[in-house]
């Protein structure tokens, strides 16, 4: 009697610990993939005017003519290296005419896993080990969750970023305080 009430003390006990790993550690992530590819961002443009445009004379160019949109201008950009998981692709930041900042990821290869992050931080890229745990050491700005480990995709970033201030961006596992993978940034000119 003694024996079987044991027995299903311990059951149960399994039972919750494989559930919480199951929870906590979500590793079916490893073999699940979701893809993203986003386009590339443009600056808006006003709508056409639905009026006949009237021609300048000077200059033959339609007085109401939209103006051709402006390509966003690049503010940084980096290669992501690999950390806690083998990680590829690059990283470039955007500035919209309208000021607006876009962080893009292209061509993202990495593992899948829980709660991932894209993070533009003031910390330095290191290679290896070394640089798994310093990204949550300083100052970061979370652009959003990953919406995918692989592909290409856009993040707005919070209105008042100075991209200056920031260094890397990285793929953080909020769960595990770990890199996935970082990029150092290099400052367009």
């Amino acid at each position: 009697m003694k024996r079987k009430r044991v027995l299903t003390v311990l059951a149960a006990g399994l039972v919750v610990v494989v559930a919480a790993s199951l929870y906590w550690f979500q590793p079916w992530k490893l073999w699940v993939n979701e893809t993203v590819q986003e386009a590339s961002p443009v600056a808006q443009t006003s709508a056409e005017s639905t009026t006949e445009p009237s021609t300048e004379v000077s200059t033959g160019v339609p007085k109401n003519a939209s103006p051709a949109p402006k390509e966003p201008v690049v503010v940084a950009t980096g290669e992501l290296i690999s950390h806690e998981h083998a990680t590829s692709g690059s990283v470039r930041i955007l500035r919209a005419a309208d000021g607006s900042l876009v962080l893009r990821l292209e061509n993202l290869d990495t593992s899948n896993g829980p709660d991932l992050r894209v993070w533009l931080t003031d910390a330095p890229v290191l290679p290896g080990k070394d640089g798994w745990f310093v990204f949550d050491d300083g100052e970061h700005v979370s652009a959003g969750k990953l919406k995918g480990n692989k592909g290409s995709q856009n993040y707005t970033l919070p209105a008042g970023v100075d991209p200056a201030r920031y260094s890397s961006v990285t793929i953080w596992c909020d769960r595990f305080n770990v890199s996935f993978g970082a990029a150092a940034l290099t400052k367009s000119a």
